[in-house]
């Protein structure tokens, strides 16, 4: 068996072309940086990237995106540009054994006036000690290492690596981008399936963006799956065909991943920006994703409690009651009072004075010193200078009194809302308090007082 890392000519140094059999995606995968569509703001002429590859020079990046956005092939492209080996490794697959030998060749190769890309594909699923077997190499240039990525680096790559390398951050493929990568697949003769005279229905078109969901890789195995199916004599796809082999549109999702979080703060900020349709595709894909409806429900929960709040007290109440009925009910059947609560917080009014109330209460006790004993006539046992007055014995059920801590007297940490419900609320602790303190003011800050 031959050795993967023998010297060998130039022409052996980067990934072989594939064969004929070969998927067509893999087939079109263009093989230079002149072939890459889209990315402009990375990889574009006048691009700082660009310069550099221009004069020989690439540094170590982590490169991060969504599937079928083209890591592998933007690696590719940039290590043949400056003419460096390319050595390619699977994290799911690939051990500390794997990266010193590719390691050794970097040294060997440095020797004789060579560089090495390493590309790792899925570095995230690298742990710590696997990521630090790579670092002392691409600290000292004996290797130029790509890392691709579909999580948020920040997270999952170890600072120390990251630190020596540029992240750069690749958009998802475009729909007028697929449309391209379709027409290419469908007119080169050598790589694609010009030679067969395949076309496609303006339907098909359309249906193949929408089934590829930002997905180059899925769009091109899709076509070549439906030229495959077309019967004898027949040479243009139709949408039905498109469909029938799709079965379902790819949701690109992942529970365990950045885009799990990405998703849930899509929803979190269009209930809190009271956009019921946003809301509601933003639940939807996370269920049809199949993303734990309870934690879907959870966001609903809060935000209805942190962005609502008292300007809509029956929010929470929708929201508590749409997680209990995720519980009695389950899936499917709960997404429709999901959607209710879900609606309901999002075209609610909005209010986050109970939200920056007890923070600023916390804020008052933990940062600012402020953590005081109980008053003595507030206590269990009363006792002090005087004793705990009732409000029930007071017309209107109310009796002026100081209940914070002597050093606190005057502070405002609820600072009412002027919409919905809270309006109500506000006019009522106005008419309580009186004129002796003001509930305009920043919350946790004592209030200006009243000269008159």
């Amino acid at each position: 068996m031959p050795d993967l890392f023998e010297d060998s000519p130039d022409d052996s140094r980067f990934p072989s072309e594939p064969a004929s059999d070969s998927p067509l995606a893999e087939r079109m995968r263009p093989r230079a940086l002149a072939e890459l569509l889209g990315q402009e703001e990375l990889i574009g002429p006048k691009t700082t990237l660009r310069r550099a590859v221009a004069a020989g020079r690439l540094p170590s990046l982590i490169v991060w995106g969504p599937p079928g956005c083209g890591k592998t092939t933007l690696a590719r492209a940039l290590a043949k540009e400056v003419e460096a080996d390319f050595r390619e490794v699977s994290a799911v697959a690939a051990g500390v054994k794997t990266l010193r030998e590719v390691i050794a060749e970097g040294r060997r190769n440095r020797r004789r006036q060579r560089r090495t890309v390493l590309f790792i594909d899925e570095i995230h699923r690298f742990n710590k000690s696997q990521q630090d077997a790579v670092l002392p190499a691409v600290e000292d240039g004996t290797v130029i290492l790509i890392g691709a990525t579909t999580e948020n680096p920040s997270f999952e790559v170890n600072a120390p690596l990251r630190s020596r390398c540029h992240v750069v951050r690749l958009e998802p493929v475009t729909s007028e981008l697929i449309l391209q990568l379709v027409d290419r697949a469908l007119a080169d003769e050598e790589r694609g399936l010009g030679g067969r005279g395949v076309t496609l229905s303006a339907e098909a078109r359309d249906e193949i963006v929408r089934r590829a969901n930002g997905d180059a890789r899925i769009a091109l195995n899709l076509l070549e799956a439906c030229a495959a199916a077309l019967p004898d004599g027949q040479t243009e796809i139709a949408a039905e065909s498109v469909a029938e082999l799709a079965r379902e549109t790819t949701v690109l999702y992942d529970k365990a991943s950045g885009r799990h979080y990405d998703h849930a703060s899509a929803l979190q900020k269009s209930l809190r920006g009271s956009d019921p349709d946003a809301a509601v595709y933003w639940l939807g894909k996370m269920l049809a994703a199949g993303e734990d409806p309870r934690f879907a429900a959870r966001r609903i929960l809060v935000t209805a409690a942190e962005d609502v709040g008292l300007a809509d007290p029956q929010a929470l109440v929708i929201a508590t009651a749409a997680f209990q009925a995720l519980e009695v009910l389950g899936m499917p059947e709960a997404r429709i009072p999901l959607a209710e609560a879900a609606i309901y917080v999002a075209a609610a009014p909005k209010s986050n004075s109970a939200y920056r109330a007890i923070d600023a209460a916390m804020r008052a006790v933990t940062e600012e010193g402020h953590s005081h004993e109980v008053p003595p006539f507030l206590r269990m046992t009363g006792g002090g200078k005087r004793e705990y007055r009732y409000p029930h014995t007071a017309p209107g059920h109310f009796l002026p009194d100081d209940y914070l801590p002597e050093e606190l007297h005057g502070t405002s940490f609820y600072v009412p809302g002027e919409l919905g419900a809270e309006k109500e609320i506000a006019e009522r602790v106005r008419r309580a308090l009186g004129r002796g303190r003001r509930r305009d003011e920043d919350p946790g800050k004592p209030p200006r007082r009243n000269e008159e």
